[in-house]
């Protein structure tokens, strides 16, 4: 893609996320129970077993998930990690760096999903929560996600697919899926074996792939030399 793409797509993403943070999360709670048809607790526990000692979480949004994430890994006694979490829309960031004000274990910092500023083999973990399916340019986002993986290291991410399942929750998550498409919140959905196939091309092997309603929770690992 040539410079005045990226930078159409980027300017796309400002605007689709110029929302208050909390208008974000309603909206948010919504989507993920009518259109991924999906629960929170499921993303919860997903995403919670994958952050390890120096954790990348892509596309943070307001921080809300997060949040709710680190509560469950105190809960279950799980380690801490020192968290570096990335957002390329400013109102999102407003409302993660408000919450997590306080958390010195925690950086957030703008950045392009496709154009990392993070050496090579920084991280030991990475999460993509709801965000695959809204990257413009998700062959370069898997792309630089693997190259700032440590060989080894383990990347979830949740994909929404084509609506499946009786009417009318097929019809409902279609609609949700138009009105995402139009405001720009959504670029695409996927077919399974599509998206399986964007994350080995990008270089990862795939250790855990299962469908949740209309999402394909996913758990990948950067091979070791």
């Amino acid at each position: 893609m040539n410079n005045a793409l990226h930078d159409a797509a980027l300017a796309k993403i400002e605007s689709a996320y110029d929302s208050p943070p909390w208008w974000y999360d309603i909206r948010g709670f919504f989507i993920l129970t009518f259109s991924y048809r999906s629960t929170l607790m499921q993303q919860v526990r997903f995403f919670g077993r994958n952050i390890s000692e120096h954790h990348l979480e892509a596309a943070i949004g307001t921080g809300t998930l997060l949040d709710l994430i680190l509560r469950w890994r105190r809960w279950k006694g799980l380690p801490t990690a020192k968290i570096v979490g990335f957002d390329y829309a400013e109102p999102m960031l407003a409302g993660a760096r408000k919450r997590f004000a306080h958390c010195k274990d925690i950086r957030l910092e703008r950045e392009d999903a496709t154009r990392l500023a993070y050496a090579d083999e920084s991280f030991s973990s990475a999460n993509i929560t709801n965000a695959v399916h809204c990257f413009p340019q998700v062959d370069l986002a898997l792309s630089e996600l693997h190259r700032v993986l440590k060989p080894g290291a383990t990347a979830a991410m949740n994909v929404l697919l084509y609506a499946r399942g009786p009417w009318p929750l097929r019809q409902i998550s279609d609609r949700i899926a138009a009105w995402g498409m139009r405001k720009g919140i959504l670029e695409t959905p996927y077919e399974q074996a599509d998206i399986e196939a964007r994350v080995r091309n990008a270089g990862f092997d795939i250790v855990e792939a299962r469908v949740s309603g209309n999402a394909l929770m996913l758990l990948a690992r950067k091979p070791v030399r």
